[in-house]
């Protein structure tokens, strides 16, 4: 309907040709501007026609309405080729913008992607691929939530779910996985899409900005670090109001304020400057030079105390503010230094030693009156020149090796031969000290030179008297040594006599015990032999003629042979025995196989038996712990023991303990009979007593002791003690093979 009226209000203003009529019916049609346009340019277009038509030939009657349809039907025709040619322009329009979407979507600088509900990636260009490291194909329909760090999945996805739920532009920062080394930091803003089920991603990497962020936040903690702990006092001021807005601690120690109490000051108020007026010609100073500095300035703390301050006071712009920043130095222990150095220097001009300061290219900077008087150069002429070309050096020690040493142990001490200016040859003493500044880089060397060239002389003299003194000295030693040696030799020989008196008596002694132990040996074979010849030969003998008898009666009659054998039996059985007895009194086999205490029991066992004499025994069962030689020592000391109670005592009870002491091992033997005087039977007896003295050799073999102990009434005790060597290693050994 639109167009067909369009179309009738056309025909009118062809029929008519009227311009107003022309605008009336494109102000009807302002919803249609394009159409009244194109209509317009289509009508404008057909007039020109038909000038031109009516130029050449005269224009064909027709009727009204024949007329008014063809007019009609030419103008559709004109709009409709310039609506062909308004499209084709428009797609031409429509496909280089969007060549040019393309290229700005692709090689945009920032990534740009399409997620849907799930995060999952419908559109990615390069920029977005490159910032996870994937190829933009291999990108698609992959979860983003997969490329995100671990530590930011849960908050991205809240992020996402923010997204949808707003339909809002939001924004969130996250670190992406990349292929390579390390993280992506990245700045994600997302936009729901019109249709509501995807959104669009715009992914910014800011891993530089955040690294700059960082290297901006170090720097400010080091800032305020070096502010806060700087050995300097510094104050930030208002160049507008003069007044203090920052102070580091320094200063509150240093004046006594408090940090709020230094904050809304001027410079005089603190007793920085003397008043307001040489404030004011300060910041004059500072906005003309941007520096402003004071070398001594006096200065009051809060609290009285008077100090000596440097200010350096600089003018600069910060976030393009401008700011004064005002470093004050306590130069208080500095200037006292100063004086205590120029007090230093008067009493170095006093001093008899020559001190010389040099820099480390070897110029002079100080020469006191103690060198002028030793190498004959005045002040003024040694000042400035190289000190090795006055001094003229003669080095014992090497050159290099001497300069390593200062510069390692910035000390050096030694001696020194120099030359002064008339050609003499000084021997001194050098004492150099090297002075380093507050880099620690060399800076000067203090010589401190002490002539010892008369001492030297003099040091020479006395030990050449030294020497003297020292060989006269000698000599008297070596006689006092000759006459003592003498004394010595005489009284050695004094000593060798007796010794050899002493060898010769323990020599004698010697050969009468050697002797009483043959006798001894001899005794004792004497008494096997007669022992075997009267009981073990007769035996064997009757054995023999029993057997003989047997033969015989066994060719004439068996009767009573059975009787006759059985008694041969026990001939033969009481001669075992005997061999046996004869056998342990020799050398016990008990006491190898089963131990020093059953053999003892089976001894005492027998010597009860055989003498009546009652015997009991007492002992620790560490004493197995001991070694076969130390146990046999013991065994032999008690075997002799109870031998010569039996012969001797005439006693009825004896009694053997034997028990364990710290490092040791004691047996007591003791029996209830008579005594004797120890001290005079032994000597008396000396050789006689073989018994009590194979005891005493037996212990004193293993470093055993041995004791007698006899008083009238009290009987006698016997008293043997071994060393525990090497006793408790056996014993945790055996322990340890027994578990």
């Amino acid at each position: 309907m639109k167009r067909k009226c369009f179309s009738t209000a056309t025909t009118a203003e062809c029929r008519n040709g009227d311009p107003a009529e022309l605008r009336e019916i494109a102000s009807a049609h302002k919803h249609l501007p394009m159409m009244a346009d194109l209509y317009r340019r289509a009508a404008a277009q057909l007039r020109t026609q038909r000038r031109n038509q009516k130029s050449k030939t005269k224009p064909a009657k027709f009727k009204a309405d024949p007329q008014r349809l063809l007019h009609e039907l030419q103008v559709q025709q004109v709009e409709l080729e310039l609506q062909n040619e308004e499209l084709r322009k428009t797609r031409d329009e429509m496909e280089a913008g969007r060549d040019k979407y393309s290229d700005l979507y692709d090689f945009a600088p920032i990534g740009y992607l399409t997620l849907d509900r799930e995060g999952t990636i419908a559109e990615a260009n390069l920029a977005g691929a490159s910032l996870v490291g994937v190829a933009r194909a291999a990108l698609v329909k992959r979860r983003f939530g997969a490329f995100v760090s671990p530590a930011d999945r849960s908050a991205f996805a809240a992020f996402l779910q923010r997204v949808f739920k707003s339909k809002a532009r939001e924004e969130c920062d996250v670190r992406l996985l990349w292929n390579g080394p390390g993280l992506v930091d990245v700045r994600i803003r997302a936009i729901v899409s019109s249709t509501g089920q995807a959104c669009q991603l715009a992914v910014t990497d800011i891993t530089d900005h955040k690294r700059a962020e960082e290297k901006v936040r170090v720097s400010e903690i080091r800032y305020r670090r070096l502010f806060e702990t700087a050995h300097d006092g510094v104050l930030l001021v208002d160049p507008d109001t003069r007044k203090i807005t920052d102070a580091n601690p320094f200063m509150t120690s240093l004046l006594g304020y408090s940090h709020e109490q230094f904050l809304g000051k001027e410079l005089f108020e603190i007793g920085l400057l003397k008043d307001e007026a040489a404030s004011q010609e300060m910041f004059r100073k500072l906005k003309k030079n941007h520096e402003v500095r004071y070398e001594d300035l006096p200065l009051e703390s809060r609290r009285g105390r008077h100090q000596e301050v440097e200010v350096v006071a600089n003018l600069y712009q910060e976030n393009g503010h401008a700011v004064i920043q005002c470093n004050i130095r306590d130069i208080t222990a500095r200037k006292q230094a100063e004086q205590e150095l120029a007090e230093k220097a008067r009493l170095l001009d006093l001093s008899h030693d020559a001190i010389i300061v040099r820099d480390v290219q070897g110029r002079i900077r100080y020469w006191n009156r103690g060198a002028e008087e030793l190498y004959g150069w005045s002040r003024q002429e040694a000042l400035g020149k190289i000190s090795h070309h006055l001094l003229h050096t003669e080095y014992v020690t090497p050159l290099k090796q001497l300069t390593e040493e200062l510069h390692r142990t910035n000390r050096w001490i030694g001696e020194l031969v120099h030359r002064t200016r008339d050609g003499r040859r000084v021997t001194v003493l050098v004492r150099k000290t090297l002075d380093r500044d507050r880099h620690g880089h060399p800076a000067s060397v203090v010589e401190n030179i002490t002539d010892m060239t008369d001492r030297k002389q003099a040091e020479a003299t006395q030990r050449r008297v030294e020497v003297l003194a020292a060989s006269n000295q000698k000599l008297e030693k070596e006689m006092a040594r000759r006459q003592t040696v003498e004394e010595a030799l005489k009284q050695s020989e004094q000593h060798q006599r007796r010794l050899l008196a002493q060898s010769n008596s323990q020599q004698v002694q010697l050969r009468q015990l050697s002797r009483q132990i043959l006798t001894v040996q001899e005794e004792e074979r004497r008494t096997i032999s007669r022992e075997l010849h009267d009981v073990i030969a007769q035996t064997l003998t009757g054995i023999n003629i029993r057997l003989a008898a047997l033969k015989q009666e066994a060719t004439r009659s068996t009767k009573g042979l059975d009787r006759k054998i059985a008694s041969t039996q026990r001939l033969v059985e009481k001669s075992v025995d005997i061999v046996h007895q004869f056998a342990r009194e020799l050398r016990p086999t008990v006491l190898d196989d089963l131990g020093l205490i059953p053999a003892l029991h089976s001894f005492m066992k027998t010597f009860t038996a055989q003498t009546g004499v009652r015997a009991s025994l007492t002992a620790s069962a560490e004493v197995e712990l001991l070694d076969i030689t130390q146990r046999t020592v013991l065994y032999r000391v008690a075997q002799e023991a109870l031998t010569n109670v039996a012969r001797h005592a005439h006693a009825s009870r004896v009694d053997v303990r034997i028990r364990e002491f710290p490092g040791r091992i004691g047996m007591k033997v003791k029996d209830n009979g008579k005594s004797f005087r120890v001290e005079r039977t032994l000597p008396a007896n000396g050789g006689q007593r073989l018994g009590l003295l194979g005891m005493k050799e037996r212990l004193e073999m293993i470093g055993g002791t041995f004791t007698i102990e006899s008083a009238p009434g009290q009987g006698t005790t016997i008293g043997a003690e071994i060393p525990l060597r090497g006793v408790r290693a056996r014993g945790a050994q055996m322990k340890n093979t027994a578990t």
